[in-house]
């Protein structure tokens, strides 16, 4: 089953070709509490590491006209850090890759000046002056000051399988790989963005912890996550429950699979997968998104040979950041890849029986991790 603890596919997966054209990141988000307000907000943050093979003393930034124009790529460690909602930030702070500790091999480390991460700890810090956000686009962000200090605990995961197998990993075969390590993570600590304190407890931070790594991002480029899930059924929480699905349009060896999504639940302790590569299972998806001129909506059906599941989803663009990344080849395709840790959806979850389908639970998720974008190809 796919709720299982890889430690493995947590580590450091640069190597080969990824070297000098890759990149690796550890995602984090989390709801964090104002003590004095009783406020609530959400949070991200991130590490990301670029093409460690062509560091040089200083970030090497693919935005700049200059390296464009040489085919300069880009190389550094960026600390994404941000909230979401009224008065939302996405702070960037980069390291030369020199000038990095990384302890690659499980327990895998990350340690930058100030900055740390491991699978049970992230703690840092990034600020960036409102003149320094105008002064250098190639910082790809806004500005502000964050600094945090958070203990890591990974609870259930979506541990994909064979496409993150060892094999997989090692011949490169994927342009982009992913791995859920904490769809449920409680996250305990504070966090300090523009001068006010936050508090984030761990049975109220709706925490989600993953990674991806590869050669380049997917499009159309597809997430909903959530732990925050209360059943409609019963009116009762749903506390060992956590959903996620991902992908988009997966590439094996530059060769596109079709609108293909990975999604997984685990409700109440029992497991329901939909992956298409286990064939095996009769995975299908069905997907659209939808920008409307306030809300991105999602709406998903998955099914194998013996559940079902529809999830509805939206979130306000007002409560989203348009999140921004360049690929290691120093392209940025992706211009409105809409972010954000405030949606709201439906799922229904139900089961095959004798050809016909009985439902095992509506619920209501809130606090949902949701993406979606998607860039022309290159011959439009």
């Amino acid at each position: 089953m796919f709720n299982r603890r890889s430690l493995e596919k947590d580590e450091y997966m640069l190597t080969g070709s990824f070297r000098k054209k890759g990149y690796d990141w550890w995602w984090h988000s989390f709801t964090a509490v104002n003590p004095d307000t009783g406020e609530e907000r959400p949070f991200f943050l991130e590490f990301f590491i670029c093409n460690p093979a062509l560091a040089k003393d200083k970030p090497t930034f693919g935005q700049l006209k200059k390296n464009q124009e040489q085919g300069i790529r880009p190389s550094y460690l960026m600390i994404k850090a941000g909230c979401w909602g009224e008065h939302s930030c996405e702070v960037h702070r980069f390291f030369s890759l020199k000038d990095v500790s990384i302890h690659g091999q499980r327990p895998f480390s990350i340690s930058a000046g100030d900055c740390f991460l491991s699978d049970t700890r992230i703690r840092g810090s990034v600020s960036v002056s409102p003149e320094e956000a105008e002064a250098h686009p190639e910082w790809m962000c806004t500005a502000g000051s964050l600094s945090w200090d958070l203990a890591i605990d990974k609870q259930i995961s979506f541990d994909v399988g064979y496409g993150t197998s060892r094999f997989c990993r090692a011949i490169k075969a994927f342009e982009m790989y992913w791995h859920a390590a904490g769809m449920k993570t409680c996250y305990a600590g504070s966090i300090i963005c523009n001068g006010i304190r936050w508090q984030v407890q761990p049975e109220s931070c709706w925490g989600y912890a993953d990674k991806n790594w590869g050669r380049g991002f997917t499009s159309p480029w597809v997430w909903l996550s959530s732990c925050h899930l209360t059943s409609l059924t019963t009116g009762k929480a749903l506390t060992g429950s956590a959903f996620d699905i991902g992908g988009g349009r997966p590439k094996i060896y530059f060769i596109a699979l079709e609108r293909k999504l990975l999604g997984a639940f685990v409700h109440e302790g029992e497991e329901f997968e939909f992956n298409f590569s286990k064939f095996w299972t009769g995975s299908r998806t069905q997907f659209s998104c939808q920008e409307t001129e306030d809300r991105i909506l999602w709406h998903v059906r998955q099914e194998n040979r013996h559940a079902v599941m529809e999830t509805e989803v939206s979130c306000n663009k007002k409560d989203m950041i348009l999140v921004h990344y360049e690929a290691p080849d120093g392209t940025r395709r992706h211009t409105r890849l809409w972010n954000g840790g405030n949606g709201t959806g439906i799922i229904r979850l139900y089961r095959k029986e004798h050809g016909s389908l009985s439902l095992i639970d509506e619920i209501r998720a809130e606090n949902i991790g949701c993406e979606y974008g998607e860039y022309a190809p290159l011959n439009s």
